[in-house]
């Protein structure tokens, strides 16, 4: 049997449909001119912790399992003497991972529609994380919001960073990508 390759949901509508919609929007004359979703950054630290073994592996292991890909590890960039980190020092300070391309959507997909939803008291992500070039960054507390995650990996809690890097990006144009991807933005005091 011949493998068929399904086109991600995500990346299917925003090629047939949100492109065309945001160039009209936002009043640009070229369709390559229009925000798109480049590549999403999951990254986790691990603090104080970063002697602790078991911690360390969880970590890599619950980000092995949410992304589907491997870590890599990030070793401290300076020495800082309060928090008795040496540049460059054996112990990883955190993981991280980078997803492109059909991943990439899929992970969006999984994490509009099925984990923020599961976050407690949950009244939608903040419209002020994004930075001057329209990338937005989103922080759990927990990772147990992932189905993936089993109740052994929940035993270690530890949380997530996602940051969205948007081409063609402004805070206006990210905004209305996203929550045309449904990013439940929380509703804005009037």
């Amino acid at each position: 049997m011949a493998d068929v390759k399904v086109t991600p949901r995500l990346k299917a509508l925003y090629n047939e449909k949100i492109a065309k919609q945001l160039k009209e929007e936002l009043g640009l004359s070229n369709i390559n001119q229009v925000p798109k979703l480049e590549k999403v950054v999951i990254s986790s630290g691990v603090g104080k912790k970063r002697e602790d073994k078991k911690f360390t592996e969880t970590v890599e292991l619950t980000l092995t399992k949410i992304t589907g890909q491997a870590t890599t590890s990030r070793l401290a960039k300076k020495s800082i003497a309060t928090f008795k980190i040496r540049k460059g020092m054996g112990a990883p300070v955190g993981y991280l991972t980078t997803l492109r391309n059909d991943k990439m959507y899929e992970f969006v997909d999984r994490l509009i529609n099925i984990a923020l939803p599961h976050v407690r008291d949950f009244h939608g992500v903040s419209r002020k994380a994004f930075d001057k070039q329209g990338n937005y960054s989103l922080g759990l507390k927990e990772q147990t919001v992932f189905p993936e995650i089993t109740f052994e990996d929940a035993a270690v809690l530890h949380g997530l960073e996602i940051t969205f890097i948007i081409k063609n990006g402004s805070k206006e144009g990210s905004t209305k990508l996203l929550e045309a991807f449904g990013m439940p933005f929380e509703k804005e005091n009037k």
